[in-house]
């Protein structure tokens, strides 16, 4: 149970990296949309381990809502560079 947590949250580090590094705000925008379905799914994967359902609804919210925000986002900034 550990390991696939700690497996987990290596695989954060590759977009955070990416993040970091590129300046480029779209890049940046899809790294952390990466971010935040990988933290979501890590939400579910403990919310099975602890078979309660209530976190689990939670990562659901997140991986649903949080992502479409964040790359509606990233449209409305793109189209604002492009003028």
């Amino acid at each position: 149970m550990n390991g696939i947590l700690i497996a987990m949250t290596l695989a954060l580090l590759i977009p955070i990296y990416e993040a970091w590094q590129d300046e480029d705000i779209w890049q940046t925008m899809l790294a952390f949309a990466s971010i935040a379905t990988k933290t979501s799914i890590m939400i579910l994967v403990v919310s099975v381990l602890r078979d309660d359902w209530m976190i689990g609804l939670v990562g659901v919210l997140i991986l649903s809502v949080g992502n479409a925000s964040l790359m509606l986002l990233a449209h409305v900034l793109r189209r604002m560079n492009e003028l």
